[in-house]
């Protein structure tokens, strides 16, 4: 076949599209006409169905595509195929088509901004303009309605099933939205509801885009003023979710077409349209769920209405709280006892039902019972129980969970008696009462004037007073007796600006609200919040020129923080530690406030991690054709299309000891502040231990499902991270997870811990020997111990009795793996603790919370057998190499297969010992022949070692949760539901599993948007670098609930000592390169008697150790490299010492780190 030069190539390239070209353009000719003649005929409903089933879906993991602003390829992998350019997908081609086709009038009724004025600050032009613009199809024109529901996919969505369940998802992937308002807070709210994956987003807006939504808005750039916003939004946000059909509307809306959603949001919207829109969603049959929020400048509010009757299934998300039942009275009412594994969660007035009781066994009916009086391990029930069986033993008690049904008030009447605002600051508790008034009042100011009130206007901001005053002296009993005209002042000011963190934050509020909306999953709120941060504003009064426009994207900004305070963002050198889920929110969050974007400003972000699909649902920067890629390169990338102004570095290094050279003092000493993005607390501690050191603000936080927390660590001000932690995780003992399992997590985290040693720890342990076979030996004679002797039986039989050479070997290996975990250990347990058992007290040995078992007998007709052993096999011939053939996915072929296996009858064994002490740490017992037995294994070692072909080596398997395709979670699903048969535990599917033995972290874009928007507030503070602690605020907030938290970080801890003070925040340095003697004098000069001296883990100096005497003339930098063997970096300038001392009556003083400077 012939070549094809470079200049061929291109001829023909250019050719092709060209033909490509007429041939659009001839399809779009012909679908025009059959368009307006399926539309006379009332048929293009159907038409675009069957488009939309032709359609692609989500784009496939392994397409990727070239972006064209970026300039670069951030491909990691040499050897990752070239993306193509310029392809078009049959939807790229068609959504336009629909737009043209499709145009029709959908409304010419009053707009949602009409009150004498435009609400959105744009111009007349614009709004006149934006009523002619053309609307794309809805679902109804489309002929989507009935469309049946997509599969969940799994791999994209695991996180999100975590927190929401299958059942939520359905319902979302039902759910139709509109979204009226595309400024900065309505982009966040579709960011966070596409990313959920709800069936369609529509998005509303009449105006144009401005310079001024370049401050909050992620989407829009500089070449998109002008452009509708709605318009200018849909092609991003589509990128996000392929499988979320995101429309258009930008004409005026009317009632009458809400009716084509679940749930309706307005972001821009007044107060007498909201009524009528409102009104009509109430008394829509079903209710339309409609939601009103606003955020003006640092204030911000939402209001819900879900209609007058709605249910709650699940009130606040959490699984249903469960017990081991110890012991049941036969009372009126009856004391339940249960065993103390685990504290009991039941309150008062829960519902209960109970399973598996012996004895009292009418409690097993399944009819819910409510409990009373409880307590950590017992409660009592209400039932009379005298005349029901004696207990005797087992029993679980689970919680039911009752649904909720809620009352919601239309707006027309809960504007007039709101009742109870949700609180969120303590401290401001009576500030919700007073921004009621406030938006009400600046609603006013907006109809009567057409515009907003002037950033810095006096006159403004009176006449907003003034319209207050006069609406809260004739609102009777709920008359304010201080209309704090300071506070109103500050409101007025800021009014007309949408600033990107509380965008962030109310996005995620709302954005949750319309799930809830969808779902009935989670306690809505109810029905009215309040939030200002007025405490994020520069302490120092602002000249009323500094908030003026410039003319920039930041102009928003400037009108509520001023231009000076606009330069300090600018020129901030920050660190983003992380570039996950809250490192994009983070980037994209700074990129929008213009930190680091100056010409002295640097945003450096790190990460060491690569995309995976499972990023995609929440790490809004990455696409599905990043897979694979650096994260921080991809989203430093992204946050420079936001922003290009932008100075931003991406490196790919973890932060900890070992990158010391990367980040060294210099970069520490450089920094402004640090924002952390972690997902694991040793991180952020390490983190945490360098912003003590260099004195920088951490701006921390996370999340876990609907739940988030921050934690401001600001020097001298407040304590830092490290200073306070949360109990261990409790541990199962080993006994248990091993022998004894009584629920689902120990038969995973047991089947997790097989699946490591026989595919990963075992295969490494062959290639190590094999590696080297004389220094692994000489290494396991030096141990000599219980472990050594395990490691060697595992190598051994792997190379000896469980070697497989061919595919029915491995088959073989999995059948006997099943026999020996589900039958014979069972009946060896069972051998060695008959079911009358006693303990050595006399007690029975199979009382609560042990589960007698039961050995399982294989079965080929039982396909989770037979899939176990399929699993099995399949990774046992990866682990030698062995390919796998076409037959073996074949069930009935996969049972001849089976068949052939020899399966040896059982016979207990004698002396065999079963660890029943829950203190125990290992298994493995030392015995006094363990280096006899250690020489006989490794010379049968040797022998088998010589049998084995040239270059053999085995393929260590590392467990991977989120590939469907790899049967890691197939294998452990089947090890953890086969052994919880044996133990009569209830199993769960593939998907719950993976959620367990992955140790899968729930997590939603929700709560994390919330958790970067409230950190960015309080970035605000730090960057101005005056506010005191009581500025600062710390917060915790669960939307499921939803509870807001916020209160003052704690202060740090003072240590006094004579008339000296310090936290945790000093150190003390010594300079002129000191000798030991010269540091103990130097401390003694402070009334300290230093004891004790070490750097790092090493001891340079203790008192009551004669010969380190001989040391006290040395240089201490000298000491560290000769008794610490320190190489010292060229880069550093100094040792940390901690030191050790007393006072003059022998107290201990715990004081600063030492450094002790020697250049």
């Amino acid at each position: 076949m012939a070549i094809l030069s470079t200049k061929q190539h291109k001829y023909l390239g250019l050719g092709f599209r060209l033909l490509c070209v007429i041939a659009v353009a001839c399809f779009f000719t012909f679908f025009h006409i059959v368009s307006l003649i399926l539309i006379s005929m009332g048929l293009f409903g159907a038409f675009t169905s069957f488009l939309h089933h032709m359609l692609p879906k989500k784009r496939p993991a392994d397409v990727e595509k070239l972006d064209e602003d970026s300039g670069s390829d951030n491909t990691t992998d040499g050897s990752r195929k070239k993306p193509r350019v310029g392809c078009l997908s049959l939807k790229e081609l068609v959504r336009p088509l629909l737009v043209v086709s499709l145009i029709t009038s959908r409304t010419t009724a009053t707009g949602i901004g009409d009150c004498g004025g435009k609400r959105n600050g744009g111009s007349e032009e614009a709004n006149s303009s934006a009523s002619s613009t053309v609307v794309e199809p809805s679902l109804t024109d489309m002929g989507l309605e009935d469309t049946n529901m997509q599969d969940i996919d799994e791999d994209l969505h695991s996180r999100q099933l975590a927190v929401y369940g299958r059942e939520t998802m359905r319902r979302l992937f039902a759910s139709n939205v509109l979204i009226s308002g595309m400024q900065g807070l309505g982009e966040e709210i579709a960011k966070n509801l596409i990313l959920a994956g709800v069936k369609s987003v529509t998005l509303h807006d009449e105006g144009l885009v401005e310079l001024w939504d370049l401050s909050s808005n992620f989407i829009f750039s500089e070449k998109d003023v002008g452009k509708n916003r709605a318009l200018a939004s849909v092609q991003k946000l589509q990128e996000l979710n392929n499988a979320v059909l995101v429309s258009t509307l930008s004409t005026k809306l009317t009632k009458e077409q809400l009716s084509d959603f679940q749930a309706v949001v307005f972001t821009d919207i007044n107060l007498e349209t909201a009524i009528e829109f409102d009104n009509y969603c109430h008394n829509h049959q079903p209710p339309i769920a409609f939601i009103k929020t606003e955020v003006r400048g640092l204030f911000g509010n939402i209001f819900c209405d879900f209609g007058s009757e709605f249910t709650v299934t699940d009130v606040d998300g959490e699984e249903p709280h469960t017990g081991i039942i110890a012991s049941i009275s036969n009372d009126n009412p009856a004391l339940v006892t249960c065993v103390d594994d685990e504290r009991l969660e039941f309150q008062d007035g829960d519902l209960v039902i109970f399973s598996e009781i012996h004895g009292m066994t009418e409690l097993n009916d399944g009819k819910p019972r409510k409990v009373k009086n409880c307590r950590p391990y017992s409660f009592f029930l209400e039932e009379d129980t005298t005349k029901f069986g004696t207990y005797v033993k087992g029993g679980i008690v689970t919680q039911v969970k009752q649904a909720k049904v809620l009352n919601f008030k239309p707006l027309k009447e809960a504007i007039k008696s709101p009742g109870e605002f949700l609180l969120s600051d303590f401290s401001k508790f009576d500030r919700p009462p007073l921004l009621h008034l406030a938006f009400q009042a600046l609603d006013k100011f907006t109809c009567e004037l057409g515009r907003f009130p002037v950033a810095g206007s006096e006159d403004d901001a009176q006449k907003l007073i003034s319209i207050a005053t006069t609406m809260n002296e004739s609102s009777g009993d709920g008359k304010l007796y201080d209309l704090n005209p300071k506070l109103l002042q500050v409101f007025a000011y800021g009014a007309r600006a949408v600033l990107n963190p509380m965008a962030a934050m109310f996005g995620g509020i709302v954005g949750q609200e319309v799930v809830k909306a969808c779902s009935g999953k989670f306690h809505p709120l109810f029905q009215f919040f309040y939030f200002d941060s007025i405490e994020s504003l520069p302490t120092e009064p602002l000249d009323p020129d500094d908030y003026q426009p410039l003319n920039t994207r930041y102009d928003a900004q400037i009108s509520v923080f001023g231009a000076k305070f606009q330069k300090k963002l600018e020129n901030t050198r920050s660190f983003v530690v992380g570039s996950g889920a809250l490192g994009c929110e983070f980037l994209k969050n700074l990129a929008l406030m213009g930190v680091s974007c100056g010409a002295h400003g640097k945003l450096t972000v790190t990460d060491d991690d690569i995309i995976e699909k499972s990023n995609l649902s929440r790490q809004f920067l990455f696409r599905d054709w990043n897979i694979g890629q650096a994260k921080s390169t991809v989203a430093a990338s992204a946050a420079a299309l936001i922003n290009p102004r932008l100075n931003i570095e991406a490196l790919q290094n973890r932060v900890g000891p070992e990158t010391e050279n990367v980040f060294d003092d210099t970069f520490w000493e450089n920094l402004n502040v640090v924002i952390n993005a972690l997902d694991n607390v040793n991180a952020r501690l390490y983190v945490d231990q360098r912003c003590v050191y260099f004195q920088k603000p951490l701006l921390e936080s996370g999340t876990l499902g609907a739940k988030c927390n921050t934690q401001m660590v600001i020097p001298h001000l407040t304590e830092n991270y490290g200073a306070s932690r949360d109990p261990p995780e409790k541990q199962a003992p080993m006994c248990t997870v091993h022998s004894f399992p009584h629920n689902i997590d120990h038969c995973l985290t047991w089947a997790r811990s097989e699946f490591e040693g026989l595919l990963e720890k075992t295969p490494s342990e062959v290639n190590a020997y094999l590696s080297n076979p004389s220094e692994y030996t000489a290494a396991m004679r030096n141990a000599g111990d219980a472990q050594a002797r395990d490691n060697l039986e595992r190598v051994l039989q792997c190379l000896d009795k469980e070697r497989c050479e061919t595919f029915q070997d491995c088959i073989s290996w999995a059948r006997l793996k099943f026999e020996d975990y589900f039958s014979n250990r069972m009946k060896q347990l069972i051998y060695k603790f008959p079911e009358d058992a006693l303990t050595s007290t006399g007690a029975p040995f199979w009382s609560a919370p042990k589960r007698f078992p039961h050995p399982l007998e294989f079965s080929i007709s039982n396909p989770t057998h037979l899939n176990f052993v399929l699993a099995g096999s399949i990774l046992r011939a990866e682990t030698f190499g062995i390919p796998v053939p076409d037959w073996a996915k074949n069930p009935k072929k996969l049972a001849e297969a089976v068949n052939q296996v020899n399966v040896p009858d059982f016979q207990p064994k004698q002396g065999v010992k079963i660890e029943t002490d829950e203190n125990a740490s290992s298994l493995s017992s030392a015995s006094i022949d363990d280096t006899a037995v250690i020489d006989e294994l490794i010379k049968k070692l040797e022998q088998r070692r010589k049998t084995l072909p040239p270059g053999f080596a085995m393929k260590p398997i590392q467990f991977e949760k989120d590939d469907d395709t790899n049967y890691h979670m197939d294998f452990i699903a089947g090890l953890a539901n086969m052994r919880a048969r044996n133990y009569s535990i209830p199993e769960v599917d593939k998907l719950r599993a993976k959620f367990i033995a992955g140790r899968i972290i729930p997590a939603i874009a929700t709560s994390t948007a919330m958790a970067t928007g409230l950190v960015c507030l309080e970035l605000y503070k730090v960057i101005d670098g005056a506010h005191t602690v009581e500025h600062y605020r710390n917060t915790f907030a669960n939307l499921a609930l939803p509870l807001f938290s916020m209160a003052e970080p704690v202060p740090p801890k003072v240590i006094k000592h004579c008339d000296m003070s310090w936290t945790v925040w000093d150190r003390w340095s010594i300079k002129g390169n000191p000798t030991l003697q010269e540091l103990i004098n130097w401390l003694a000069d402070k009334g300290l008697n230093a004891y004790s001296v070490t750097y790092g883990s090493c001891m340079l100096y203790n008192n009551m150790i004669p010969k380190y005497k001989d040391r006290l003339d040395k240089k201490v930098v000298d000491l560290v490299r000769e008794v610490a063997k320190v190489e010292i970096p060229p880069y550093r300038r100094h040792v940390d010492l901690v030191v050790a001392c007393e006072d003059e009556e022998e107290n201990d003083i715990d004081i600063p780190q030492v450094s002790v400077y020697f250049h």
